[in-house]
């Protein structure tokens, strides 16, 4: 498993832990050029090559990829940032051994490729002189980055300043870092690829990672064995809104019975109740009035999960609601109205708040739940966690690239999503699919993550002119690409009876 995601320091850790295991530095910086040179070379056909080395282990990085280059026909020469002769680390040990042509950057001279060598994820200033002027002018299509683009700092994944190098590759070692997952970040990489340059697998033992790149490697999905009968697979309940606000909460019911849930029902109030019985058919309608009545309906145990917030409106109404579901034993998700309506009160919410539950706040309901919280920080990730610390239960912040806390510090960032999601709807989706994978036994942060990815993996299969619509009836394709990609699985058939 490789999904582990390393923050800049933890990756000088790494290193030094490896030297510790007795893998010497300067081996470690051969293998990382090589790996850097291979993917070259898998890629592009020998091209007049520009290797721009600034000081530091990133540019040592650059001289082994220009003299190994070299070594197989290519027309290669560095330009570097920094004078040679002022080097003193494994960086001037592998420039002594470049004996091709060296210069100052810029030459002026155009290359076929540019090997951007200059700055690593540990860059703390902005770019300035001419590696900003190379950033501001280089053709994207035409650069790989050894380790981040310059400019972008590795945890924050932001360009210091606005400025930084674009490229179409990048080329990192042994884990990602924050950089690498995060937007901007993961857009200003291209395509990134993990080099094995070394470094024993022993070392994360020590390093202790809580941050993940999501995959079907950290949950799995819960497939019905082949005795399973629907009441064994959860029964999902969803609040619907009044009769002008119903599809939202149909959508996220919707979302519930495709990604497995046994059984689910539509909770609806009276005056909407003929709107979702003649729109609903597998899926049930439960009445209820007010949060007595919401209270009664949810006192039934076999009713172990509740999605509430989509469509049901902003205020007290809302605020009551939640309360009542939240005084259950029931997993929970809280979407939408269900946040908003606790904007002028973000205490008297979290006092109920507990586990399972997952709160599901875009951006902007974080920032009005969670005040001053995105602010503070450079990245989504410990805003994230500060969140679930403060809520005491797990919180999924939506976006391109989203995050997944637990108040245990653990979280896992979603790179698995088209930007076809952005679109009405999706949401209340996604809330479905946490509320049906926790009717099946799912914890929260399991949950979360089975359904953010699951998420993104149906909108990848149906492709462009997505809708919310489409979304659930996508589940049984991308089902289908999971269950694919481990045979093992297949010990038992996901076939089950009614």
């Amino acid at each position: 498993m490789a999904d582990e995601i390393l923050t800049v320091a933890q990756m000088y850790e790494a290193d030094r832990a490896a030297e510790a295991h007795g893998v010497p530095t300067l081996t470690l910086m051969e293998n990382a050029g090589r790996a850097v040179a291979d993917q070259i070379c898998n890629r592009w056909k020998p091209c007049p090559t520009a290797v721009l080395c600034g000081p530091g282990n990133n540019g040592g990085d650059g001289y082994v990829v220009a003299r190994l280059l070299k070594e197989r026909g290519w027309d290669v020469r560095v330009e570097t940032l920094t004078d040679v002769a002022s080097l003193t680390g494994d960086d001037a040990v592998m420039a002594r051994r470049w004996k091709g042509e060296t210069t100052a950057l810029p030459t002026g001279r155009g290359a076929a490729l540019y090997v951007d060598a200059m700055f690593g994820a540990g860059l703390s200033r902005p770019l300035e002189g001419d590696a900003q002027r190379f950033a501001e002018t280089c053709d994207p299509h035409r650069v790989v980055a050894i380790d981040v683009p310059s400019g972008v700092h590795g945890d924050s994944g932001k360009p210091l300043d606005g400025i930084s190098v674009h490229a179409t590759l990048t080329v990192t070692f042994f884990r990602k870092k924050p950089a690498h997952v995060l937007l901007p970040g993961r857009a200003l990489c291209g395509e990134v690829v993990v080099a094995d340059i070394g470094i024993p697998e022993a070392v994360l033992t020590e390093i202790q990672p809580n941050l993940i790149e999501n995959s079907p490697d950290h949950w799995n999905y819960p497939w019905p064995k082949t005795d399973a009968h629907k009441y064994a697979r959860g029964h999902c309940v969803v609040v619907s809104g009044p009769a002008h606000a119903t599809g939202a909460a149909r959508l996220a019911a919707r979302g519930a019975l495709r990604i497995g849930a046994g059984l689910v029902s539509v909770a609806s109030p009276p005056d909407a109740l003929p709107v979702n019985a003649a729109a609903l058919t597998a899926i049930m309608v439960k009445p209820f009035s007010g949060s007595a009545g919401l209270s009664e309906l949810l006192s039934d145990d076999r009713l172990n999960a509740v999605v509430i917030g989509p469509g049901c409106g902003v205020g007290r109404q809302t605020q009551e609601l939640v309360a009542a579901v939240l005084a259950t034993k029931a997993a929970v998700v809280l979407d939408a109205d269900a946040l908003t309506s606790f904007k002028d009160d973000p205490a008297s919410l979290f006092r109920l708040l507990r586990e399972p539950c997952v709160l599901t706040p875009h951006e902007g309901e974080f920032k009005r739940l969670f005040k001053g919280v995105l602010a503070k920080s450079q990245n989504k990730v410990e805003p994230a966690r500060r969140a679930s610390a403060m809520a005491k239960c797990t919180v999924l912040l939506k976006g391109a690239d989203t995050v997944i806390a637990s108040p245990d510090g653990l979280a896992t960032v979603n790179t698995h999503a088209p930007p076809a999601l952005a679109t009405a709807g999706s949401g209340d989706v996604l809330a479905g699919f946490i509320g049906g994978l926790m009717a099946q036994g799912l914890d929260s942060h399991r949950a979360a993550s089975a359904a953010a990815w699951l998420h993104g993996e149906a909108a990848f299969q149906f492709g462009p002119g997505l809708i919310a619509e489409d979304l659930p009836e996508m589940v049984p394709a991308a089902l289908r690409a999971l269950w694919g990609r481990d045979d093992e699985r297949h010990h038992d058939t996901p076939r089950g009876t009614e």
